[in-house]
């Protein structure tokens, strides 16, 4: 039988007793309900999995839980303040941003890591931090133009 651990996701301390190997992925989705990061490939390849960790844009579905450690766990249902969207999903619905929407999560946790350290990323920079997140639909320009239009708003809002 596994012992609990327990993650900070979200803001909140969260018990699971999935064993030290389960993939950080499988527990956010099973055991904590949070279905927002997806499984994609399994192989870090294609970002549908990605969440930050510590600050780090990482693939969920081959960090082991094990590995976390005390290091705080956020998903894209972590963005949002109340009914208050976070500006990168309020700007990727306003620039349609995604058409079958499955990488969106994945590319919109990438851009909240790079916007945390960068807050006026050029579209090359931008382009470097979704190189890890595969969109088969051809959203990718919209999808800079969103990450740039949330980088503004933030700034002005002093965020």
């Amino acid at each position: 039988m596994s012992e609990t651990r327990q993650l900070v996701v979200n803001g909140a301390m969260l018990e699971t007793r999935a064993d030290a190997a389960t993939p950080l992925l499988t527990v956010l989705r099973n055991d904590f309900g949070l279905r927002a990061a997806k499984y994609g490939c399994g192989l870090e390849q294609c970002g549908a999995c990605t969440v930050i960790v510590g600050g780090e844009a990482v693939h969920a579905c081959s960090l082991a839980i094990g590995r976390v450690g005390d290091r705080e766990v956020w998903t894209l249902e972590g963005l949002a303040e109340g009914d208050a969207l976070h500006p990168l999903q309020e700007a990727f619905l306003e620039q349609q941003a995604g058409q079958c929407a499955y990488c969106v999560p994945g590319v919109i946790m990438a851009a909240a890591a790079l916007l945390a350290w960068n807050d006026a990323p050029s579209a090359a920079e931008v382009e470097r931090a979704l190189t890890r997140n595969l969109c088969r639909c051809g959203s990718q320009r919209r999808m800079v133009r969103a990450i740039e239009a949330a980088a503004e708003r933030m700034r002005e809002r002093g965020d």
